[in-house]
């Protein structure tokens, strides 16, 4: 390779790099004018939805859902097997304590019973014979003893026997209401067998669990407020009687027992209800819409809405302010915030996702924000 060809190469080389160098130059002279323009023009205001922080009275409860059961409730059914010759009752019928309900075949054990009767009135008879010969120094005591023994072996073979009919027949065991009969006239009982439902729903009571965290919230006596689906628009009222003493450790909740008056007999067992416990007096909460808040692993945020600096036009800008609060309990779509802010504050309840801290922000409520203690349910 002469001198010639090197000199050329040597230039085009050197062109070709001042042709790249150019080009890397410009495109980065490029991206900072881009950036420059984009600082310049700083983020625009974001659309938002906003509700005043207010102080609102609330009564502290405990809600839960739970069953109803009667008072008093029983499957009938016969202690012994037998044939059905007699029924007392019709399904639906109310009943008194100790009414006879249905009557299984005691023939055989009558007829054995006037046998033992007889066996036993002459037992009574030698004994009372021989005591007034003892008397008279004409028998010995030991003769005496004997009949004492048979009497009172006799007379227990009769209460035996009158016990065996005894449970020939079924007795409606408190007073109630029963259910559909399960029987029929003639129909061969198996021991155990079910004969019908029996259930006093004058007083029902109401089982239900609360979580752990809220034992100290329910008491013996505390009174509570009852409603279910099944009736609509009913209010019911109790008290609580008992509380069991130890948390299943399962669910770690606490079971609970209330009675509900129930003087018309609506509510039946089996019910599924919602019941409200309240505890202590009223307290005043510091609440916002539900929406408003901002739940993290690291804490719980609300943005509030800040006034800034007049503008050209004479209008004031807005800003927001991200703040950490405390929450405690919830109703309906509204919750109470315990710390972080004060009573008439305005918080964004839409439009968080696109904040930032001192973000500018303008207020469009034209879609209102779900803030009702007692929201319910609409078929629309």
């Amino acid at each position: 390779m002469n001198k010639g060809t090197t000199r050329r190469m040597i230039i085009m080389l050197v062109l070709t790099g001042m042709v790249f160098g150019g080009i890397y130059g410009f495109q980065q002279f490029r991206n900072k004018m881009i950036q420059q323009a984009i600082r310049g023009q700083g983020m625009p205001p974001q659309a938002v939805s906003t509700a005043t922080v207010e102080a609102q009275t609330w009564q502290p409860t405990v809600e839960a859902v739970g069953t109803l059961r009667a008072a008093r409730g029983a499957s009938l059914a016969t202690e012994v097997a037998g044939l059905v010759t007699a029924i007392h009752f019709e399904s639906g019928a109310t009943v008194k304590a100790g009414q006879l309900l249905v009557e299984l075949n005691a023939a055989p054990l009558k007829a054995q019973l006037e046998q033992l009767k007889a066996q036993a009135l002459l037992a009574r008879q030698n004994y009372e014979r021989d005591n007034a010969q003892f008397k008279v120094q004409a028998i010995s005591q030991a003769v005496v003893d004997t009949d004492a023994a048979n009497l009172k072996s006799a007379e227990a073979q009769v209460a035996s026997q009158e016990a065996g009919i005894g449970q020939k027949t079924l007795r409606a065991p408190f007073a109630g209401k029963l259910g559909i009969r399960q029987i029929d006239l003639g129909q061969y009982l198996a021991a155990g067998s079910a004969v019908v439902n029996l259930q006093q729903l004058d007083s029902i009571y109401l089982d239900f669990t609360v979580p752990q965290t809220q034992i100290n919230l329910i008491h013996a006596g505390d009174k509570v407020a009852v409603q279910t689906s099944a009736l609509p628009g009913r209010h019911f009222s109790g008290n609580v009687m008992a509380i069991e003493p130890v948390v299943d450790t399962a669910t770690r909740n606490l079971q609970v027992r209330a009675r509900i008056v129930n003087t018309k007999e609506t509510l039946l067992p089996g019910m599924f209800a919602t019941v409200r416990v309240d505890e202590g007096a009223k307290r005043q909460f510091i609440t916002v819409p539900n929406a408003a808040i901002a739940y993290n692993t690291y804490g719980s945020t609300v943005f509030i809405v800040k006034q800034g600096s007049k503008g050209a036009d004479g209008k004031i800008s807005l800003t927001v302010e991200q703040r950490f609060v405390q929450t405690g309990a919830t109703r309906g779509d509204q919750v109470a915030v315990l710390s972080g802010l004060k009573s008439g504050e305005t918080v964004v309840t839409g439009g968080q996702l696109k904040l930032r801290n001192g973000a500018s922000v303008f207020v469009n409520n034209s879609v209102p924000t779900a803030n009702n203690p007692n929201p319910e349910v609409s078929d629309e």
